[in-house]
């Protein structure tokens, strides 16, 4: 097998030095190192090899989603702060190690694929405050104990509904779960939707309102692994094909921890058996 490798120089955990013993241990025919904001996409998109891998964290791998040939599996190596999307797969550390293909859906929201979870309100307001603008500001990536420090502290001071969701009812925040793990809090697997698999359709859970006390007792239930589905006040899909969103006021709109911009509506879509990924 052919194997091209996309790399992310930016990332926390890729160097020079890693990026040439990661492309040794593939024997990569070729080495593409991204440049901007968008541009794994292109590259995956022209790769020559017959598999993709891509070195990096979560948001180049998203990147790369959304320009995977169809038919060439994909291959991810670790190199972000959290990885989300490779821990919840269960990809080996050693690339070289990934020989099977599993085979999982992905899901569109507005036409964008990601990988492991979107989402409107309170994670998607933790990404745009802690990447977009800290980030930005200071040139450091938080960690993923920073996004559950904040998504807590503003779940406990509540959320009014604000969100319709066709066939399911009224809302105040989103969760879109492509997989049993939403994101990480350093070691802890944070699982909102625990039935989500990535062979099925997308869970949603979207709690009706967040006061002080709900918000409390919702974190408890995530950190505690029983999810969010099942909870009372709280909406929740399995298995879905397809899910319209409107909002009453535009909200920002998270995709795999990336800032997708405000939205009055989203339209959230799977892909079932989209890709093959080398584990």
């Amino acid at each position: 097998m052919h194997r091209s490798l996309i790399a992310n120089p930016y990332a926390s955990r890729v160097t020079e030095e890693r990026i040439r013993a990661v492309a040794q241990r593939l024997g990569a025919v070729e080495t593409l190192l991204t440049e901007r904001r968008g541009h794994a996409t292109e590259l995956a998109a022209g790769a020559e090899g017959d598999a993709i891998f891509v070195f990096g964290g979560d948001g180049v791998v998203n990147e790369v989603l959304n320009g995977l040939p169809s038919g060439k599996p994909l291959g991810i190596v670790s190199g972000g702060k959290t990885n989300v999307f490779a821990r919840a797969l269960g990809v080996p550390r050693d690339p070289a190690a990934a020989r099977a293909e599993r085979r999982i859906s992905l899901v569109r929201v507005n036409g964008r694929r990601f990988g492991f979870a979107s989402g409107i309100g309170v994670d998607s307001e933790a990404v745009r405050e802690l990447d977009t603008i800290v980030r930005s500001r200071d040139g450091r990536h938080p960690g993923s104990l920073a996004y559950a420090r904040v998504v807590a502290q503003r779940l406990r001071r509540g959320y009014a509904p604000r969100l319709e969701l066709e066939n399911l009812g009224r809302a105040s925040i989103l969760f879109v779960s492509n997989g049993p793990v939403f994101t990480y809090a350093g070691p802890l697997p944070l699982r909102l939707s625990p039935a989500a698999r990535f062979e099925l359709g997308f869970d949603a859970t979207a709690p009706v309102g967040i006061d002080g006390t709900a918000g409390i007792r919702l974190v408890g239930r995530v950190v505690a692994g029983r999810g969010l589905a099942g909870a009372g006040g709280v909406l929740a899909g399995h298995d879905l094909d397809r899910l319209r969103v409107v909002c009453d006021a535009p909200f920002p709109l998270q995709a795999d921890g990336e800032d997708l911009g405000d939205v009055t509506e989203a339209v959230f879509e799977a892909e079932r058996g989209a890709i093959a990924v080398l584990v």
